[in-house]
Order: structure tokens, then C-alpha cells, then sequence
């Protein structure tokens, strides 16, 4: 299964647009120890130009440099933050969220389950339709069919949800349109 990540980076930058429309420097939050950092990198420098941003990369690749990094963002007087999707930031949850608040620092995500725990907004693939998909893969193979012969998977199901009550606290209004297009509206 493969998660569409870099191709979803300049979605987020577009929904980040959207909610911070004044911003126009963003930092990106890479862990460079990640095989796929710079493709990611790269992608969000190129959506970042189309929209008008100046993107600021920010790297942390352990709990430690993650408070760095958010001193970083915090001194360059970046308006928004993107984090970039990779497995380390999905187990550093809880710490991104509570860094983004005490910083008053808008950001996207890669997952739902940073809007829940507390961020403010997240665009990414639907985990449980990945799993679904993982499973009808499961039963063609117990049926017989040669893993080899399956072609690989892209994910058809996205989801923006969007936490209105830490938007509010952050004094974001967060636009009709991002409401409508919303899967999810944590109140």
C-alpha cells in the first residue's frame, strides 16, 4: 500500500492557505533520517512557490530536536506549520500537538489522530480504508494469489478533519469552505 505522501504534502499547503490566507512563510517539520525526507522536502518546496509561500524547513529526527525545531519555527516568525508524514512524528503525536499549541503555531498533519489529540487540522489517506484494502489483499493471497503478481495499492479514501474548538483557540476562523469540505469537525 502506498500512503501518496509526497503527492499529499501540496494538498496540505493548499489547505493551510486556506486556513492562514496572511501567512507567507510556512515551516516544514522533516525528520532527515526518513528514506523518503527529501522527496518529501521537495514537494512541499514546489506547492509552497505555486502558493506563494516561502517554505522553512525545520529537521528533528529525535524528542529533543523536535523542542529545537519548534524554537526554530517560533524565532523565524513562521505563520503555519506543515508536518511532513513519517512514522517517528505519528509516535511523537502528543508532543507536536502540545508544541503547536504553546507556540500558537497553526498546523496540518498527516493523520486524523493529530486533529483528535488535540491539532488542528490533518489530510491524509484513510488508515482504516488502507486496512480494509490490506485485507482483501489477505484473502486473495489465502486464495492462492502470488503477492508478486498484486500490484500495489494506492490509497482511494482521504480524509481533512478539522479541530474548530483548537482553532478557536489559536484565534483562527476556519472558512465555510474548509467546513463543508470536511470529513470531520471536532467541536
Amino acid at each position: 500500500m502506498s500512503f501518496l505522501s509526497p503527492v499529499l504534502e501540496a494538498k496540505r499547503i493548499e489547505l493551510l492557505r486556506e486556513l492562514v490566507p496572511k501567512a507567507s512563510v510556512i515551516a516544514e517539520l522533516v525528520n532527515p533520517k526518513f528514506p523518503a525526507a527529501e522527496i518529501r522536502v521537495t514537494a512541499a518546496r514546489a506547492a509552497a512557490s505555486t502558493l506563494g509561500f516561502q517554505l522553512s524547513v525545520v529537521n528533528a529526527s529525535d524528542e529533543r530536536e523536535i523542542d529545537t525545531a519548534f524554537a526554530t519555527i517560533a524565532e523565524r516568525r513562521v505563520s503555519a506549520l506543515l508536518v511532513a508524514s513519517d512514522p517517528f512524528f505519528s509516535n511523537q503525536r502528543e508532543q507536536l500537538v502540545t508544541l503547536a499549541a504553546r507556540h500558537a503555531m497553526p498546523a496540518v498533519y498527516f493523520s486524523r489522530e493529530f486533529a483528535t489529540a488535540g491539532g488542528v487540522m490533518s489530510y491524509g489517506a484513510s488508515i482504516a480504508d488502507a486496512y480494509r484494502q490490506a485485507g482483501i489483499y489477505t484473502g486473495k493471497i489465502l486464495k492462492g494469489a502470488k503477492p508478486a503478481d498484486l500490484p500495489v495499492m494506492q490509497p482511494t479514501s482521504f480524509e481533512l478533519v478539522i479541530n474548530s474548538r483548537t482553532a478557536k483557540a489559536l484565534g483562527l476562523r476556519v472558512p465555510d469552505k474548509l467546513l463543508a469540505l470536511a470529513d470531520e469537525v471536532i467541536e
